[in-house]
C-alpha cells in the first residue's frame, strides 16, 4: 500500500509498504527495523513475534519515545507482558497492531509531532 509522500525532509515517513518490505524516502528495508521521526535502527533481530526478548525492548528505551507501536506482521499479536516490561517501567506507551496498522499510525503520529517509535516486525518468508 502505498502512502502520503513525505513533504518534509526533517521528518521520517513511511513511504510505503507491502509484507517484505517497508519503504522510508528512497530507502527499501526487507528486515525488521525500530523507526522514530528521526533515526532508523535498521536490521532489529526479531522475524516473529515469538522472537522478541526482554532486550528487544530496552532498545527502544534508547531512542527516547513516549509511545511505542509494535507492528507485529501479517496479523496482530501480544507480546508476552514480563518482556515488555521495560517500557511499562519507564511509564511509555504501548501499542500493538499488525505492520500495516502500525505504519498508518506511525504516519500519523509523527506528523503531529509526537515522539512516537514504530518496532516493525518484517516476517521471513516461512513465517507467514
Amino acid at each position: 500500500m502505498k502512502l502520503h509522500l513525505n513533504e518534509s525532509h526533517d521528518l521520517l515517513l513511511i513511504r510505503s509498504y507491502s509484507a517484505d518490505r517497508i519503504i522510508l524516502g528512497e530507502q527499501h528495508y526487507h528486515t525488521s527495523l525500530l523507526v522514530t521521526p528521526d533515526k532508523v535502527v535498521a536490521n532489529w533481530g526479531p522475524t516473529a513475534i515469538s522472537d522478541l526478548k526482554e532486550q528487544d525492548f530496552k532498545l527502544m528505551l534508547k531512542l527516547t519515545p513516549e509511545v511505542v507501536l509494535l507492528g507485529t506482521g501479517r496479523r496482530m499479536q501480544f507480546p508476552a507482558r514480563v518482556i515488555t516490561r521495560p517500557l511499562l517501567d519507564q511509564s511509555i506507551g504501548l501499542e500493538v497492531m499488525d505492520t500495516s496498522a502500525a505504519c498508518r499510525t506511525y504516519n500519523v503520529l509523527a506528523g503531529e509531532g509526537r515522539r512516537v517509535l514504530a518496532a516493525l516486525i518484517i516476517e521471513s518468508p516461512s513465517d507467514g
